[in-house]
């Protein structure tokens, strides 16, 4: 059972990387949204039917999107690891992988700062300035550029 499953991975290897790249469209485009859900949602009234809104807005974001998204990347990432492994490419060796994997725990745990700030909101507490939020909203860009220039160009 185990040697079907590494012959249909290494087999499958451009499909698995095509789909973790489609879910890392996914998880990207809603840590774009999800800051800047919050600025919007910042000014409203605690309680007022638009903080509603916004909450129901945002945890569908963070449930129906980001969530399974960033899971999917986290699984097909690992697979693709394995899979050159299997291949007799140890890229776990290779120092643009570190970096881009180090890169992918900081974005998980800006994931992680945007989903807890979204549930104080909720509970209308509202601790970042707007500037703060503006700022934390460039944070998936710019690691989106790094991750990039890491896997493509591979400087290291």
């Amino acid at each position: 059972m185990v040697a079907l499953l590494e012959w249909m991975l290494v087999t499958s290897y451009l499909w698995v990387k095509a789909a973790h790249l489609i879910f890392v469209i996914f998880w990207i485009a809603g840590l774009f949204m999800l800051p800047r859900f919050y600025i919007y949602h910042q000014p409203t009234v605690p309680g007022s039917v638009e903080d509603k809104q916004w909450i129901e807005r945002e945890r569908r974001l963070r449930s129906i999107i980001l969530n399974p998204a960033m899971i999917a990347v986290w699984v097909l990432g690992l697979a693709l690891i394995w899979i050159n492994q299997m291949n007799g490419r140890p890229i776990l060796t290779e120092g643009w992988l570190h970096a881009k994997l180090l890169c992918v725990i900081a974005l998980s745990g800006y994931h992680g700062w945007a989903s807890a700030y979204g549930k104080k909101m909720a509970r209308g507490y509202r601790p970042a300035k707007d500037r703060t939020l503006r700022l934390m909203n460039e944070v998936p860009g710019i690691a989106t550029a790094v991750i990039v220039i890491l896997v493509i160009v591979q400087p290291f």
